[in-house]
């Protein structure tokens, strides 16, 4: 149980970064997961890996692409046979690459999950056996396990040759007797964990568990990778996934054990831009998964506008049927929403239902809308390079969005971790040397993003801002000062 407690590493797949397009698959760079797998078996760690299909993670969808709700009678998580067939060619790409990494033929890969906390979903009793056979299938032979918690636990476990991860919280007698690890979930090391852990480890110890911290270290919602969750109302999760974990995003400790320390110094110039891509033509809107882009995969994340001409002023309404957040522009005649996809839920019953940008008719005085111009601003790393054009021009002031904004970082020969404050900025999100690092928003409650150092070179970086609002005059890192910008714009 030691073992298990001091050297192990917990590893999620998300299949919604692996095959953002159906049959197109990615296992390079970021995506290298069994390079990244190498490196723990390198620094001692064990791995319990798991590969979905849906890995919850409070990522978008639970980790599920989202060309999968391109099918109008798509059912997530069954054995809905076009859900079942995209995982089997998804297992069919990615099982063989695990399998070598398995503990019996010398890699690191010690267990399996199967799915993830199906408990609480729990809409096909076939559905946990067939993931189960999929995996077995496809040659892998170390221990299998299921995770779940409270009542939950009993409906998600899997018998016959696996074993039940329960995250702690009020563990039921009947499921002693298949419980063999347990995840400890915490929100603040300094003030929940402290307070029960001359008790609680304790009694799990003498109770022959195995014990994981959940989680110790919890990282960064990159880009538009973080999903949503649903209380009393819809949840965006915010970029940062620190989660109050004994590391802190970038790797160093905590202040339970290590003064935090900062490095950096640099200059700023910003320049601002905003044009559009190729528009769509519809003559009713279109959902973003439904979209003709990405090779016939839709749009995964990002934001989407949408404009249409009106012949006269009036009351505009969309019954529900604007998803996550929009932003009304009116210059008569021409109408423009911009939607914000903040997330699809993670986890819950809903996920079918999970389509983004206008999935419905809009009213104008309660008569549909029609003949739509249709926007897909994605934000990939192709959409910066391809529709933002070379010439920007100046903006010394602040200035109204929605825009982007471009800006140069110069750097030393040693860039390292940073963290970024927006303070002045409004909502938005950031591009460093053309990778998405994440949202920001002066509601909060994140407040700074973490830049990792890797992501920086010496000599001139790229910095992009999309501002939806007003945008700030400079920009902050962590324990410098802030830094000046001299800005060029383009009007909308």
């Amino acid at each position: 149980r030691f073992l298990y407690f001091s050297f192990f590493h917990c590893r999620h797949i998300p299949w919604n970064l692996h095959e953002p397009r159906k049959g197109w698959f990615y296992f390079t760079a970021n995506l290298d997961f069994m390079a990244f797998i190498a490196m723990a078996s390198d620094v001692g760690l064990w791995v319990i890996l798991c590969p979905g299909p849906y890995i919850g993670s409070d990522l978008d969808l639970g980790g599920l692409p989202s060309w999968l709700l391109r099918d109008p009678k798509m059912k997530l998580r069954t054995t809905y046979r076009g859900f079942t067939k995209a995982v089997n060619l998804y297992f069919d790409k990615i099982i063989p690459k695990i399998v070598q990494l398995q503990y019996g033929k010398g890699g690191p890969i010690i267990a399996l999950q199967v799915e993830n906390e199906y408990g609480s979903y729990h809409q096909d009793k076939r559905y946990m056996p067939y993931i189960k056979k999929a995996l077995i299938t496809r040659g892998i032979k170390v221990l299998l396990m299921t995770a779940d918690d409270g009542a939950e636990l009993t409906r998600g476990h899997l018998k016959r040759g696996t074993i039940s991860l329960y995250f702690l919280l009020n563990i039921p007698q009947r499921a002693i007797t298949f419980l063999k690890l347990l995840f400890f979930p915490h929100f603040s090391f300094s003030s929940y964990l402290c307070a029960v852990l001359m008790r609680d480890v304790r009694e799990m110890f003498n109770m022959s568990f195995s014990l994981n911290f959940y989680m110790f270290h919890g990282g960064t919602n990159f880009g538009f990778m973080g999903g949503s969750a649903s209380l009393d109302h819809y949840l965006p999760m915010v970029t940062s996934y620190d989660y109050g974990a004994l590391l802190k995003e970038n790797g160093e400790h905590t202040t339970e054990y290590l003064t935090y320390q900062e490095f950096f110094s640099s200059s700023l110039a910003w320049f601002l831009f905003l044009s559009l891509p190729q528009p769509i033509s519809s003559v009713k809107p279109i959902c973003m998964e439904n979209l003709s882009v990405n090779q016939g995969n839709g749009q995964s994340s990002g934001y989407i506008l949408y404009e249409t001409v009106i012949t006269n002023s009036g009351l505009l309404t969309t019954r529900g049927h604007l998803q996550d957040r929009g932003q009304v522009y009116n210059v008569y005649p021409t109408l423009r929403i911009l939607v914000e996809n903040q997330g699809r839920l993670a986890y819950g019953k809903d996920i079918n239902k999970e389509r983004k940008g206008l999935i419905g008719d809009i009213y104008l005085n309660n008569s549909p809308l029609r003949e739509f111009k249709i926007y897909s601003l994605d934000m990939k790393t192709k959409f910066l390079k391809r529709d933002l054009p070379n010439i920007w021009k100046p903006a010394l002031f602040k200035h109204q969005g929605p825009a982007f904004f471009l800006g140069i970082l110069r750097m030393g020969n040693d860039p390292r971790d940073t963290f970024i404050k927006m303070e002045g900025w409004t909502k938005g999100v950031i591009f460093i040397n053309g990778q998405n690092l994440g949202r920001y928003w002066n509601v909060g409650p994140q407040e700074t993003l973490y830049l990792p150092g890797p992501w920086l070179h010496p000599g001139s970086n790229e910095i992009i801002v999309f501002e939806e609002f007003k945008s700030g005059l400079e920009i902050h890192f962590t324990n410098t000062s802030h830094l000046g910008m001299v800005f060029w714009r383009v009007n909308l």
